[in-house]
């Protein structure tokens, strides 16, 4: 028996995350790396933390789905049936969504939403 009391182990996923060596925003240097992000950015296989990915693609789902409630309410011609979005997961756990001005060259996750 050891003496030496074994930090807990956190439940992660292993990512591959590209690492900034000078993020835009300095106050969490941790979070600069997100799923192949940067455009010389080293790629990096790093240990995700689930509990704080659980929790900020939960708020995220949540807050999506509002919005795509408001919208398939307004009816119209053209009802909302569908929706196909990318998000990118950083090393600390955080859901960046992918915007169309970065998707021809970012890799993300795509959540599909279907009525």
């Amino acid at each position: 028996m050891s003496s030496a009391a074994e930090p807990p182990v956190v439940p992660a996923l292993p990512f591959w995350v590209s690492y900034d060596d000078h993020p835009e925003d300095e106050s969490d240097p941790s979070d600069s790396m997100g799923l192949f992000g940067g455009g010389d950015s080293e790629a990096r296989l790093r240990n995700v933390p689930l509990g704080p990915l659980r929790k900020n693609l939960a708020e995220a789902v949540d807050a999506l789905q509002q919005v795509f409630t408001e919208a398939a309410a307004r009816g119209g011609p053209l009802p909302l049936r569908e929706a196909h979005l990318s998000f990118q997961v950083t090393a600390s756990g955080g859901v960046q969504f992918v915007g169309t001005a970065q998707a021809q060259r970012s890799h993300g996750i795509m959540l599909v939403f279907k009525q």
